[in-house]
């Protein structure tokens, strides 16, 4: 089924419309599709090897321009208006523990939902990017569908992103715009993820899938093999919903995937590079494997064990 559909559009651009006081006509619609991850979860941040593509789903985010520095926006999903300008200074609102974990500041998790406005517009200000106008705007995440696990945050973030930039007249690659993101969820909300998912929203084609070397940012679009017979996804939704930024354990995991790394390097000698696994050759990791702490082993265990799996899945 094609997406978004006639009435989705149309849906949109009324609720937007009828915000703003403009005509239907002068709403324009931002459309960010949520991915999936066939091989490669989880290593992004430590400069990886994935493999993503994006489905027929996702976030539309209609708005016009709103004539000066106001932003106005609310959501088919989510109740209350979220109001804020361009040019109020965006604060990061993620705190870091001991551990490398961060949470919400309390103060500020009433903000919910509109979080990611207001962390596109941090992004767009640390990168010197000069907004003279907000947007009217109306989010609404596909229906029937629920986007666990499908990057939705990463939709929402690269929505706000391209509707602010086209509002400000501005042009954007889309590889800065995967550094953008990245800054909204690393840097506005003290998340330590990687680019998996931005990536693949703003590189891939419908229908390819997208292969991704996160160290060198080298990409590739594959596609589809022709099959005796049509193929479809299947996603399955476990029941269980988390948000990253509220889980203390993500984090973490990241922090003991470095100190793996760290490990790793200096027994082969190598303690000047930066400590990342994608920095250890497997060779060292095979050689020396034997002196990380269990829960250390297990990261670096899957890290390349998940590397090797998306190189294989390539060529098969």
């Amino acid at each position: 089924m094609s997406w978004p559909t006639d009435s989705e559009l149309n849906s949109i651009k009324e609720a937007v419309a009828q915000m703003s006081g403009r005509d239907k006509g002068e709403v324009r619609v931002v459309v960010a599709p949520y991915r999936i991850c066939p091989l490669g979860a989880h290593i992004d941040h430590q400069g990886g090897t994935v493999s993503a593509m994006t489905i027929n789903k996702g976030i539309l985010l209609g708005f016009v321009p709103s004539g000066d520095t106001q932003v106005q926006l609310r959501s088919a999903q989510f109740e209350g208006e979220v109001c804020f300008r361009v040019d109020e200074i965006q604060h990061p609102i993620g705190l870091a523990n001991k551990n490398g974990a961060s949470t919400p500041s309390p103060s500020k998790e009433k903000s919910i939902w509109g979080t990611y406005a207001r962390g596109a517009v941090y992004a767009l200000q640390s990168s010197k990017k000069n907004l003279k106008q907000g947007i009217i705007g109306y989010l609404s995440g596909s229906n029937g569908l629920d986007s666990s696990g499908l990057s939705s945050s990463a939709a929402v973030g690269v929505a706000y992103l391209l509707a602010l930039e086209n509002a400000n007249e501005l042009t954007v690659s889309p590889t800065e715009n995967i550094e953008y993101d990245r800054l909204i969820e690393n840097g506005y909300l003290g998340l330590r993820n990687g680019i998996l998912d931005q990536s693949a929203i703003l590189l891939s084609n419908y229908g390819c899938l997208t292969y991704m070397d996160c160290k060198t940012l080298d990409h590739e679009l594959v596609q589809a093999p022709e099959l005796e017979k049509p193929f479809r996804i299947l996603l399955a939704f476990s029941g269980l919903r988390q948000a990253l930024t509220t889980n203390p354990g993500y984090n973490l995991r990241v922090s003991e995937c470095q100190e793996a790394a760290k490990v790793l390097l200096t027994a082969s000698g190598n303690s000047e590079l930066e400590p990342t696994l994608c920095n250890v050759e497997h060779a060292v990791y095979e050689a020396h494997k034997h002196e990380l702490k269990p829960v250390l082993a297990k990261r670096a265990e899957h890290y390349f064990s998940e590397n090797m799996r998306v190189i294989k899945g390539k060529c098969s």
